[in-house]
């Protein structure tokens, strides 16, 4: 299953490990989830993850940041955007992630920011935009225990 992941996600799962959003990565860790990545939305996610703030928010070295960043750009299956999707929102960065999400043929948008995608000009009936709460206990309820 191919996911799109806002960069809030990236941001949460940084910050500590007890939530929703670092059990997605984790799932991406091994292999259970692939992630799509594009160029602009990995610059994006560069950009944010290595401010001065967000580093300090996560208690990390920029080298730190770094190593993580080419483990996201090792997993993540790239992707080009040829066509431009304008669901029309009001953050253009919002266009670019619905964009890869279409392309890739994403099952899932996740994000904590569900109110920034409610509003697109576009609807796309296939794209399910979940927060990392809803995303994990869905994935959950859909997993068969091993016995």
């Amino acid at each position: 299953m191919i996911v799109t992941l806002d960069t809030n996600i990236l941001y949460q799962a940084l910050k500590s490990s007890a939530g929703a959003s670092y059990f997605i990565l984790q799932l991406i860790r091994n292999n259970m989830l692939q992630l799509a990545l594009s160029v602009p939305l990995f610059t994006e996610y560069q950009a944010v993850l290595s401010r001065k703030e967000s580093l300090v928010d996560f208690g990390l070295e920029l080298s730190d940041v770094d190593a993580f960043l080419r483990f996201i750009a090792f997993v993540g299956k790239p992707f080009d955007i040829y066509y431009l999707f304008r669901p029309n929102l009001i953050d253009e960065n919002d266009n670019m992630i619905i964009e890869l999400a279409i392309t890739s043929q994403s099952e899932y948008l996740i994000t904590s920011n569900i109110k920034d995608f409610k509003n697109a000009e576009l609807k796309f009936n296939d794209l399910s935009i979940l927060t990392p709460g809803n995303f994990v206990r869905r994935w959950k309820k859909c997993q068969k225990p091993m016995y």
